[in-house]
């Protein structure tokens, strides 16, 4: 469930060829590894043209295209931290389900097993 609703100015590249527009972000109360998650909405205001197999985002600038990209090497980096976060979520709570199991007693040495 979110948390509310925040309206941040945007902004993509540098004073001589650049992009602003105010998009709506939910603010939800969980850890992650993202910061923000571009979606639909802001693909729809910047008119951007996502490229998921080069990892580039092209908008329509004042003078020129302008491409946001990013190299191989980071994005990989991304997904690793991303699964090790989701490892240790799911370790987190297969360990409380653990704990609800485990009896408090200390196990008698004389019953076989």
């Amino acid at each position: 469930m979110p948390l509310g609703q925040i309206d941040l100015h945007v902004t993509f590249r540098d004073p001589s060829n650049y992009r602003m527009e105010t998009l709506t972000f939910e603010v939800v109360g969980f850890p992650g590894t993202y910061h923000a998650i571009l979606g639909r909405p802001c693909y729809a205001k910047f008119m951007a043209v996502p490229n998921y197999t080069y990892f580039k985002l092209k908008i329509l600038g004042p003078s020129r295209v302008i491409t946001i990209g990013t190299s191989f090497q980071h994005t990989y980096e991304c997904e690793v931290e991303c699964c090790d976060h989701a490892a240790a979520i799911v370790a987190s709570g297969e360990l409380a389900a653990i704990k609800k199991e485990v009896t408090e007693k200390a196990p008698d040495p004389k019953k076989l097993t």
